[in-house]
């Protein structure tokens, strides 16, 4: 929260002055993305103003035509969205190793392997293309297709979980406790 005030201090704004609170929904970390959707709804709420939620796969493809976003996923796995027409667009957790696990993605359109991980998954496809970014950071990504969505969002941002968590309850059996 003090990230954001000193941020809006030095644009010499207030939270009065938001239209409208953009947020990244994922997938990433399960905890940071939990953390900050419940933030930006909490401060939407306060505000009186709408919760944008923004996917990081949009927001690394931001301005870049027949986007295919790829970002790193635990195990040296990678999670991938495609943008591009006649492509399925669901984003889907793949294992660069094993090319049945990659969605289809019509070559022949020129995809733009985009994110932090667009050469590896490239790298998969056996593109000769190098990996492109966008011209902005995803941050300013995210405010400008938050602010797009501003008038035409009503669902409030939930994370974007692509795959279950792998966490699971412990096996043990706890401790007695003593009276």
């Amino acid at each position: 929260m003090g990230l954001l005030e000193d941020m809006l201090d030095n644009a010499n704004l207030s939270w009065s002055d938001l239209d409208g609170i953009g947020v990244g929904i994922g997938p990433g970390n399960f905890t940071g993305i939990r953390i900050s959707v419940s933030a930006a709804r909490g401060i939407a709420l306060g505000l009186g103003v709408p919760a944008i939620g923004v996917s990081n796969f949009e927001a690394e493809s931001f301005g870049l035509a027949n986007a295919v976003a790829c970002l790193p996923a635990p195990r040296g796995q990678a999670y991938v969205q495609s943008f591009v027409a006649h492509s399925d667009p669901t984003p889907t957790l793949v294992d660069p190793a094993d090319r049945t696990t990659l969605p289809h993605v019509p070559m022949k359109a020129d995809p733009n392997f985009c994110g932090p991980a667009a050469g590896l998954i490239a790298e998969a496809y056996h593109s000769v293309a190098a990996p492109r970014s966008s011209d902005v950071a995803p941050i300013e990504a995210i405010a400008r297709i938050a602010a797009t969505r501003l008038h035409s969002s009503t669902t409030p941002p939930a994370p974007l979980y692509v795959k279950p968590p792998d966490a699971a309850p412990a096996r043990e059996q706890p401790p007695l406790i003593l009276p």
